[in-house]
């Protein structure tokens, strides 16, 4: 069995990392080299990095920042916002990044998945995908832009259309769940998960320990993100880690 990853997030914004509910209400949370340095001394499996106003504005990811931050790491990193193209992929990834994350472009023009795959290798293509439960649809329904226009997309059908197309993993955002702290979105993360052959990150909704318990044991995803509990100090990559090996979770 593949260990469980713990993965803390970095939203960015204008150079600082920010953290809001529901993709709104952001309040500022620390400086993204201090808090990426901290977490990789915490025994964090992986770091994601979020321009989260890249795409919106349509600008190009803070390379600047993502070099730094990438300097005081020694684990795997993931970037994403504002990457529209193979020149941007490359530029991040020659900024130190391990991964490209994508979400609007990706829905915007899905052969961005493949170029990326076939240029770089699936694992290096993440695809984030922004999810809210839709009465009318049954389903839940695509976000694009941090979350601020809905598309046509299904969840499920598109995180199969991503992996198709190359994504050798899905980061999965829980609108609904997101920044709640009542507990990551069991039911969307199992959904997709049982869908897609690729490794699933879990998004949005973490407020303590057990909710890393219930996501793995439940959902069968392959790592769980937070952002506000670490930056908060509310709990640490390390007590996670503590809580779910005694619950006889393999982590590394």
């Amino acid at each position: 069995m593949l260990t469980k990853r713990i993965i803390p997030c970095l939203d960015v914004k204008e150079g600082r990392v920010v953290k809001g509910v529901q993709f709104v209400d952001l309040r500022d949370a620390g400086d993204p080299v201090e808090l990426a340095e901290f977490y990789d001394e915490q025994g964090a499996d992986e770091l994601v990095f979020l321009d989260i106003s890249a795409s919106h504005e349509g600008r190009e990811t803070m390379v600047e920042v993502v070099e730094q931050v990438a300097g005081k790491l020694a684990i795997p990193f993931t970037v994403g916002g504002g990457i529209n193209s193979l020149a941007d992929m490359k530029r991040v990834l020659r900024a130190g990044a391990d991964k490209v994350s994508m979400n609007t472009s990706a829905v915007l023009r899905p052969e961005l998945i493949t170029e990326g795959a076939d240029y770089f290798g699936s694992q290096c293509i993440v695809v984030a995908i922004d999810a809210k439960y839709d009465e009318e649809l049954g389903s839940w329904r695509i976000y694009t832009h941090g979350g601020r226009k809905p598309t046509e997309w299904e969840a499920i059908a598109w995180a199969k259309e991503a992996v198709r197309r190359g994504a050798g993993e899905i980061l999965l955002t829980s609108m609904d769940a997101d920044g709640s702290k009542e507990g990551f979105d069991i039911k969307l993360t199992k959904a997709v998960n049982e869908a897609v052959s690729v490794p699933v990150i879990a998004s949005g909704g973490a407020g303590g320990r057990e909710d890393f318990y219930d996501i793995f044991n439940v959902s069968g995803c392959d790592a769980a993100l937070a952002a506000s509990i670490f930056h908060y100090k509310e709990t640490s990559v390390a007590e996670v880690k503590a809580a779910l090996k005694e619950k006889g979770v393999e982590i590394r």
